[in-house]
């Protein structure tokens, strides 16, 4: 039996399998299948694995499908019903324990880091950005849930590349047939070389009657423990069912044999459509030249040094010289000629228990690299000092608080030449007060024109801390932060004129400093003095009084002089405290303005901007590359 297994891939490559019109294949017997595809119906498609020795018998038997014409003999018929007793019995003691799939501590971060990341960004990236880091978390998931002693591996490859002669080879029996009608593989077909297996199988699609297990020796099957081969259909097919396939099978496998001919290796679409975007699995990945015994002399070398500068240009890591990467190897399916070296990595592969895990981690790598236009930036991010204290500047100005200080120093000099002044200046003064507003007051409302400057000047002092919040950040952030300050300038000038109102001038007269008692005591005395003077003066015209002119004119004239001396004295004194006084005010309207600009403009702003670091260091775990950069 085993001689007879092994001449299988031959006999089938010169015999040409082929399927009956309308059917796929699948089958038990080449060349007869109860379904083109999982899922799909046809004739004989609710046949059981029980059925399958029935199926052998109705195969046996002369059918022409009008290019090959090939009978079924009753030996092969036999050795087919075997392979069907091998399957359905469960192979007795080749359970593998049923203990789920763990991953590594880092791989675990990665992933919770990444849940985390999508779970930030849901509000702020639209649903198709994070489609592909959902649909990894997912696989994870469900992958983690089935077992972690199984490793299931896809054979891919083009049409007419002999991936299914190179299935059958590693079986060990022809299970996958082969032919040169194209496509021959038009559904997915599990070989799995233990059980414990099926829930993996469930989770690829493939219908009971695609399952297969293989004929072997104890020896042979123990170097394969653990392993579901898979047979995909072409991946270059004309049908498009088929190419869907390949694709659905391929994201859930923990790993991929690409099989490749000498004539289309080069293939831009293996290489464009598959091998350059999976270059991060290159750890999971074998690339297998096969049908070496086609080429003369030292073709095969050459031939596969041109595959590995291919796959180098691609991206692909190769594994050689100790580096991780992918395991290229040349081998003919037909002749048999490195089937067992393959056999033998493939054994090694399995045993490690480790390519479930690589392939989740390669998954994650290549969501981050998608993602990595929305998180990264070369450039350094946030809202600078400086940027906050021009922010404030502009508010300031739109208010009018230097204006504002300006005049109420203004109005503490006035309040002190009131004061200090002489009688005669202050009655002139009030009467000028009369006809004229008071200078140190903010109106109650601003002329239209000047109102209409401060909200341009407050709508150019948001647009511009707004842009240079935004500055460096990928764009659905600097959106986002751009729409935060938007927002929050709603309202904004209102709320500045409210402000300015009550963080204006107190109601009544600025306070008066210790020594204004001193200087009024003195100003009333010098008053007094010319009114001394002057009666007595009076009283010595009209004969009341001794004439004296000395001492009365002096007395006037030591008035007159010392009542503008002490006002000039009392406003040389006041420079000071009118000076502080108008600082302050200019100082509490800044305040209030900057108070005002910060919890409607700086405050959302800062929250995006923090809600960025967030995901910015989540996706800096995702990555593995530790702390993100500021």
């Amino acid at each position: 039996m085993a001689e007879k297994a092994s001449k299988l891939p031959a006999k089938a490559s010169r015999g040409g399998a082929r399927s009956e019109p309308g059917r796929g294949p699948g089958g038990l017997v080449p060349g007869r299948s109860g379904s083109s595809g999982p899922g799909s119906s046809g004739p004989g498609s609710g046949k059981s694995e029980a059925g399958g020795s029935e199926a052998g018998a109705d195969s046996v038997g002369a059918w022409d499908d009008g290019l090959i014409a090939r009978r079924v003999s009753e030996a092969s018929a036999a050795e087919q019903a075997a392979v069907m007793e091998t399957r359905v019995g469960g192979g007795g003691g080749n359970a593998l324990p049923s203990a789920p799939l763990t991953y590594d501590g880092p791989l675990r971060s990665r992933l919770d880091a990444l849940r985390e990341l999508v779970g930030l960004s849901r509000a702020r990236l639209d649903s198709r950005t994070l489609a592909e880091a959902g649909r990894v978390l997912d696989e994870a998931a469900a992958r983690r849930r089935l077992s972690g002693q199984h490793t299931v591996v896809a054979l891919a490859g083009a049409t007419g590349s002999g991936k299914s002669q190179l299935f059958n080879a590693l079986a060990g029996v022809n299970i996958s047939e082969t032919g040169v009608r194209r496509p021959t593989t038009s559904a997915p077909i599990a070989c799995s070389w233990s059980d414990g297996a099926s829930t993996l199988i469930d989770r690829l699609g493939i219908p009971g009657r695609l399952r297969r297990r293989p004929v072997q020796s104890q020896d042979a099957e123990a170097q394969l423990r653990g392993l579901v081969l898979i047979d995909l259909p072409d991946h270059d097919s004309a049908a498009v069912q088929h190419r869907e396939q390949v694709d659905r099978v391929l994201a859930l496998v923990d790993a991929v044999i690409w099989v490749v001919d000498p004539e289309k290796y080069a293939d831009a679409v293996l290489h464009e459509r598959y091998l350059r975007p999976m270059a991060g699995h290159a750890e999971i990945m074998f690339v297998v030249l096969n049908q070496v015994d086609r080429l003369p002399g030292e073709a095969a070398e050459l031939v596969l040094d041109d595959l590995r500068r291919l796959l180098d240009e691609d991206g692909v890591a190769l594994g050689e010289y100790g580096e991780p990467g992918a395991t290229v190897l040349a081998l003919s399916a037909l002749t048999g000629d490195g089937v067992g070296e393959l056999r033998e990595v493939l054994g090694q592969f399995v045993a490690e228990r480790g390519a479930a895990g690589r392939r989740i981690a390669a998954d994650v790598d290549a969501a981050a690299w998608r993602l990595r236009p929305v998180y990264a930036t070369g450039r350094r991010t946030g809202l600078s000092e400086e940027a906050r204290d021009e922010f404030a500047d502009r508010l300031a100005d739109a208010v009018g608080a230097t204006a504002a200080g300006e005049a109420a120093e203004r109005a503490w000099l006035r309040n002190a030449n009131r004061a200090c002044g002489t009688p005669w200046l202050r009655l002139w003064r009030w009467q000028q007060d009369r006809r004229d507003p008071p200078t140190g007051r903010l109106p109650a409302r601003a002329p239209a024109d000047e109102e209409a400057t401060a909200r341009q000047r407050v709508e150019q002092a948001v647009r511009t801390v707004s842009e240079r919040a935004s500055a460096g950040l990928p764009t659905p952030w600097a959106q986002a932060v751009r729409e935060a300050a938007v927002r929050g300038s709603h309202g904004l000038p209102e709320a500045l004129d409210q402000l300015a109102a009550r963080a204006g001038l107190p109601p009544g007269r600025p306070p008066r400093p210790g020594w204004w008692p001193v200087a009024v005591l003195a100003q009333a005395g010098m008053t007094l003095l010319q009114v001394v003077g002057g009666l007595w003066l009076l009283g010595q015209i009209v004969g009341v009084m001794a004439p004296n002119l000395g001492v009365p004119v002096l007395l006037m004239v030591t008035g007159i002089i010392g009542g503008p001396l002490v006002e000039w004295s009392c406003r040389l004194a006041a420079r000071g405290p009118a000076r502080r006084y108008g600082q302050d005010a200019e100082r509490r309207l800044r305040e209030a303005a900057a108070g005002c600009g910060r919890a409607r403009v700086l405050d959302p702003v800062a929250a995006e901007l923090l809600r960025y670091r967030e995901v910015r260091e989540q996706y800096a775990r995702v990555t593995g590359v530790g702390a993100a950069a500021r």
